[in-house]
């Protein structure tokens, strides 16, 4: 009898020990090093040695499929996972095959590098959104579909490397999109600059994301002073649209203070300045670049930053800063977040499942490499902010050599509660996969 009571006891201590977990917003983090599985057909660079990463406990990790330079994803309603190649101008299909390798195959080909994919329902037809440099497609999709069919272009004439005046260079041409429950579609149009005013100017407006109706009509801007907004998602149950965004680099010191280093490029500095942005984006918003920079050293960490005056193109403080919408959440500068998604409403593991990720591409700017992981922000429900930041899977740069044999890029859960994530530097489909203990 005893033994059962003290059993009884353990029980209810662990389970109030996960819900108070649960209850506070932090799930476990990264911590266990662990051997990525990878099959034997798939073992080619860099999978011909033996690498680990870095997952929460009860977690593993596999090489799920190899796909040279994958970049976005979506899962089909029937569970079928897209993929997109843009540096061959195709969409391709990945199929589940048993205990075999997955089937991969192509679903769409001859598009002017295709990034973002998105499925959305309107009335009783399904259509996936399939964005190019140039302009957004969609397809009418029916379940089991192994080739894109019914193609409509919905919106035209969006800037890229092709537009006269930009002569060929766009560094960040590849589009993303979203779409909300009253069938609006969101475009970002990303800078063509580190830091420039002529992206402000231009028609339309770089830097900046544009809304249409589902079929592409009434286009206007929405919201500007977004660098370059890579992950664009809606919060589940809402039209309440996040993004993250890729700050600029090489700041210039902005403060007019002893240190004498006013208006000088100074390592130091630039390896923490300014932020990555994860913010909540109103309609008619403005969020500071290429004008303001927003501060992570003020009282308030990474989280509502106020702006600094960007010392090359507002030294003189003309825009005013005060007057741009506040950063909601500050990601390690440098960092590159790409993909993000938010995890309610999927078949992740429940304790992780009020929550969001984003893939952190990895640093060029930085003395120290940072990024190169999925980061996971719990989510309070009460004030619809993300909380703190912890590591979900870590490892593809080896701290002590600075080895980088992985990049990173979007997540998405498939059916059954797997976290596939891709990867464009490796050339691979990882899958994070959870068995309770």
């Amino acid at each position: 009898m005893l033994g059962r009571i003290l059993s009884a006891s353990l029980i209810s201590l662990m389970s109030l020990e996960v819900l108070s977990t649960a209850a506070i917003g932090q799930p476990p983090p990264a911590s266990v090093e662990t051997k990525l599985k990878v099959p034997s057909t798939m073992t080619s660079w860099p999978f011909n040695t033996t690498r680990y990463l870095k997952v929460p406990p009860n977690f593993s990790i596999s090489v799920y499929a190899r796909i040279n330079k994958a970049r976005f994803l979506a899962v089909a309603p029937n569970g079928d996972l897209l993929v997109s190649q843009p540096s061959s101008g195709k969409v391709l299909i990945v199929r589940p095959n048993g205990s075999k390798d997955p089937i991969i195959s192509d679903f769409v080909t001859g598009l002017r590098r295709p990034h973002d994919i998105v499925f959305h329902k309107i009335d009783n037809t399904t259509y996936i959104y399939i964005s190019e440099t140039h302009q957004i497609n969609r397809f009418i999709y029916n379940s089991g579909d192994k080739v894109a069919k019914n193609r409509q272009i919905v919106v035209t004439g969006l800037p890229d490397s092709s537009t006269p005046e930009l002569k060929g260079a766009y560094g960040h041409e590849l589009k993303n999109i979203a779409l909300d429950a009253n069938h609006k579609l969101y475009v970002s149009i990303a800078s063509t600059c580190n830091a420039c005013k002529q992206d402000t100017v231009s028609t339309p407006k770089r830097g900046a994301i544009y809304q249409y109706n589902a079929n592409g009509t009434n286009q206007r801007l929405f919201a500007q002073g977004l660098r370059n907004a890579e992950g664009l998602a809606f919060l589940p149950g809402t039209n309440d649209l996040w993004v993250v965004v890729n700050n600029r680099d090489n700041i210039a010191y902005p403060f007019k203070d002893s240190s004498g280093n006013y208006g000088k490029i100074i390592p130091s500095y630039v390896d923490n300045h300014p932020p990555e942005e994860f913010t909540k984006v109103r309609d008619g918003g403005n969020y500071g670049w290429p004008f303001c920079n927003p501060n992570p050293d003020r009282s308030t960490g990474l989280n509502n930053m106020p702006f600094d005056w960007d010392y090359q193109l507002n030294r003189d403080g003309k825009v005013n800063c005060n007057a741009m919408d506040r950063i909601s959440k500050g990601i390690q500068a440098h960092s590159a977040p790409l993909g993000l998604t938010f995890l309610q409403n999927t078949n992740f593991p429940s304790l992780y499942s009020n929550g969001v990720v984003t893939g952190l591409h990895g640093s060029w700017n930085r003395r120290k490499k940072t990024g190169y992981k999925i980061a996971y922000f719990p989510w309070n429900s009460t004030t619809k902010t993300p909380g703190q930041e912890i590591d979900l899977v870590t490892g593809w740069v080896v701290p002590a050599t600075q080895e980088t044999w992985g990049r990173p890029v979007d997540m998405v859960v498939d059916q059954q509660g797997n976290l596939l994530i891709s990867d464009d530097y490796s050339g691979a489909i990882y899958k994070l996969s959870y068995t309770p203990s």
